[in-house]
């Protein structure tokens, strides 16, 4: 068993190395590689590019990842989560319709005005959950094409999938329960079978095993799921081009472009392999988004894999307290402590009703 500090250090990590990565992506995320040398220099941006002085802006990457986080929250155990987690979304749907939230809405969450900014969320996040409003849709059997958006294997859910890893679950839980909650909006398996790889990563390193231990049981975890070939060849990808040699923004996008799901996925886990082989986790933050691909989504992924791997103490300060949203962040990531570690929901304040 992790100590409970060094679990709190690891989540708190997680959750805001995936918004610094969010935020350090994001306004590259549409620039081509030779774009970002012509702008940056040889070596692409050193940090966070923004008109801005401060907070440094996430996207709909960490919105919605902090909707998740509060899902679960609200989840009561012993029951299917998608439902929790159905409504957790629709929440955040609502934030980029409205400026504030309705005046009968319980949610703490929704109160914070920064998850209100419109950064071009995803198509199928957008469509699959209008859906969802018109009639809710259960999630299919994993392995299976999902009810709705069955042809969608973009990013869009395993970049909102952390917190399943970050709640002590178990490999095998963390990794069902992500895909069937990334069901919600992506129907294709390798959609959802990369979000609950994420979330079944996460719970490994969370609990003391080490990266490249970790990366290797989630894939053999991974041989058994049907549908889940490419997402397992992606994963192999990615580490066979972390031991090929240097790591560089070429290699990177030899790994993928970072838009269909395997493929962020895969990003994050070889940056996070090359810092665990370098130290360099700056490193590693600025290689996961220094690319011609979904820049702030990679980024992301790359940021919770580096967070729960090494910490929030490992993690540049000067970027963690830079982003947007920090203190709500370190909020809610406390909170998933207090309510999955130290089964004490005294710490949450009263900010999420058990009741949805």
């Amino acid at each position: 068993m992790v100590e409970s500090a060094i679990v709190l250090d690891r989540v708190r990590g997680a959750l805001l190395g995936g918004a610094v990565g969010d935020a350090l992506g994001a306004p590259i995320e549409f620039m081509d590689l030779a774009r970002i040398r012509t702008r940056f220099g040889a070596g692409g941006t050193s940090g966070f590019v923004s008109n801005r002085a401060l907070p440094r802006e996430v996207t709909d990457d960490t919105q919605m990842t902090l909707f998740t986080a509060e899902g679960l929250l609200r989840w009561r155990p012993g029951t299917d989560p998608a439902p929790a987690l159905r409504h957790a979304y629709v929440r955040w749907l609502r934030t980029q319709r409205r400026r504030e939230p309705p005046p009968d809405d319980d949610s703490w969450l929704a109160g914070q005005q920064f998850l209100y900014a419109v950064r071009a969320p995803g198509t199928a996040c957008l469509r699959g959950l209008d859906q969802q409003l018109r009639g809710p849709r259960t999630p299919h059997r994993l392995g299976k094409p999902g009810p709705l958006n069955p042809d969608s294997k973009g990013c869009g859910a395993v970049m909102r999938s952390a917190p399943f890893g970050l709640a002590g679950f178990g490999p095998d839980m963390a990794f069902a329960f992500a895909g069937r909650c990334a069901q919600l909006t992506h129907g294709h398996p390798t959609g959802y079978l990369a979000a609950g790889a994420l979330a079944a990563l996460l719970d490994r390193v969370l609990n003391g095993t080490e990266l490249t231990v970790a990366v290797r049981d989630t894939i053999a975890q991974l041989t058994e799921v049907t549908g889940a070939q490419e997402t397992v060849a992606a994963l192999r990808h990615a580490v066979e081009c972390d031991a090929a040699g240097a790591a560089s923004p070429e290699r990177v996008e030899a790994v993928g472009a970072g838009w269909v799901a395997e493929e962020c996925l895969a990003i994050g886990v070889y940056c996070a392999l090359y810092a665990a082989r370098t130290g360099d986790i700056r490193g590693a933050l600025l290689l996961s988004v220094n690319h011609s691909g979904d820049s702030d989504s990679t980024g992301s992924v790359a940021g919770n894999l580096l967070g729960v791997t090494h910490g929030l103490s490992a993690l540049p300060t000067e970027w963690v307290t830079a982003v947007e949203g920090h203190a709500t962040i370190l909020r809610v990531a406390d909170d998933l402590v207090a309510n999955f570690f130290l089964r004490d929901r005294t710490a949450l304040g009263g900010r999420y009703p058990f009741e949805d």
